[in-house]
Formats: structure tokens, sequence, C-alpha cells
């Protein structure tokens, strides 16, 4: 494995994204198990994206303009609606008046916010190629290795920003004000992400 391969892939994982912020919002709200079964969610929406990158649909994606647009709209309204669910206390961020939400719910939101990301299978068609030698005799297979590590990493990550946060918990749900700012703070990044993802290009 090349080490300049794994070098990248953990920069472009430990950069705060939608993976990441949805699991730090879990984590905040519900503990370090909650943040480690968003992880596990974003991390199989990953694998998926890089399924099908590997089939060709990500060409499809890049060909058809309805089709990108028409997931880049749900993607942003997903995320737009994470937002207003933060600043309404409901939803990722609910730590007190709530109920802690299912295994299968956090994994599923994981999953679905990842999911309408259209341009993460481009990433893949785009990022891994670059650590393929040109005369490597199966270079379809190392497509695939490469991939599969970068979807470890991205749950190795994700699942450590997940102990922080469950570590960091404690100190502050108890915090009124802290907890404000924090719902606010995720609020904004939430929308931020669904801006910059509406207004993407291919």
């Amino acid at each position: 494995m090349q080490p300049e391969f794994v070098l990248t892939a953990l920069v472009v994982c430990v950069a705060p994204g939608i993976g990441v912020i949805y699991t730090l919002s879990s984590a905040l709200s519900q503990g370090a198990r909650a943040g480690v079964l968003a992880a596990l969610g974003c991390a199989i929406s990953t694998a998926v994206h890089l399924a099908a990158a590997l089939a060709g649909l990500a060409a499809i994606l890049h060909a058809s303009a309805i089709l990108f647009q028409a997931v880049k709209i749900a993607g942003a309204a997903l995320l737009m609606f994470m937002a207003w669910s933060a600043l309404r206390e409901t939803g990722a961020l609910q730590v007190r008046t709530q109920g802690p939400r299912s295994p299968a719910s956090l994994i599923g939101q994981g999953i679905a916010l990842n999911l309408l990301n259209p341009k993460l299978p481009l990433f893949f068609l785009a990022f891994l190629p670059q650590f393929i030698p040109a005369d490597h005799p199966a270079p379809g297979a190392m497509m695939v290795e490469l991939g599969l590590v970068f979807v470890a990493l991205t749950f190795l990550v994700f699942t450590g920003y997940a102990f922080l946060a469950g570590a960091l918990r404690a100190r502050v749900v108890e915090n009124e004000t802290a907890m404000t700012w924090i719902r606010r703070a995720f609020a904004a990044s939430f929308a931020g992400l669904g801006l910059r993802l509406a207004l993407a290009e291919r």
C-alpha cells in the first residue's frame, strides 16, 4: 500500500464534511456508541459510492445533468432539514427531551446523508486512479483495494471523532449555554454543507 495514498486519504477523511458533522452531532447527543453507529452508516454509504463508481454509475451521473441535479437537490434538502432539526432540538442533536434513537435510525440517516451526495462517486473516479501505476497489471483490482482502504479509513477516523465527542459530552450536555451554541454551530454546518451541495457543479 502506497504511504502517500494512506496519508492523502486520511487528510480527506479528517476534513470536516457531511459525515464528520453527522457523527459528531450523534455522539454529542447520545454518546460515543451513537456516534460509532453514525460513522458506520457513513462508511456503508461510502462503500456503495465506491461500488457505483466501479460499476460506471459515476459516468452516468457525470453525463446526465438531470440525474445529477435531482440527486444534488435531494441531498441539499436533507441537509437543510438536519439544520432545522438541530435548531428545533430534534433529531441528532436532541439530548434531553427525546428518547434515544434506534441503531437502525442512526445508521440509516448516515447512509442517506452520504448517498445523496452525487460528488462522492465522481470523487472516487478522479481520486483513486492517481495512485495506480500506468503499468499495473490489474488496475481494476488495485482500484478496488484502494477504495476499500479508503472506506476502512473513513470508518476509523469517524469512530475517532465519535469517541472524542462522546468523551466531551458529559462536560457539555448539562451546560445549557454550551448546548445552545453547539446546536447553532451544527445547524450552521448542515446548512452550509447543504448550500455548498446545492451550488455544486459537476
